[in-house]
């Protein structure tokens, strides 16, 4: 695992360099020579912090997916009837 520093000032004219660096391990980004940040991607901040994906997250469909959705028809006495309130 690789661990870069930038300057706050190298950190904001060069975002997505930053952004790319951090999948290679943590980048530390220092204020006036002192590390105040840290850039981690998000599996790397899962693993240190424990966290599992959201129910949402694990649940959630790539919009490009087609499922084919067949219900069963029902009819005769499986039909719910309406409730008898006499």
């Amino acid at each position: 695992m690789a661990i870069t520093t930038l300057s706050s000032r190298e950190f904001n004219q060069n975002t997505a360099r930053a952004k790319k660096t951090a999948r290679k391990g943590p980048v530390f980004i220092t204020d006036r020579g002192r590390a105040e940040h840290v850039l981690l991607s998000m599996d790397e901040y899962r693993k240190i912090t424990g966290k599992q994906k959201s129910i949402v997250e694990l649940l959630a469909m790539p919009c490009d997916i087609d499922i084919d959705f067949d219900p069963p028809r029902i009819g005769g006495d499986e039909f719910p009837r309406p409730a008898d309130f006499s």
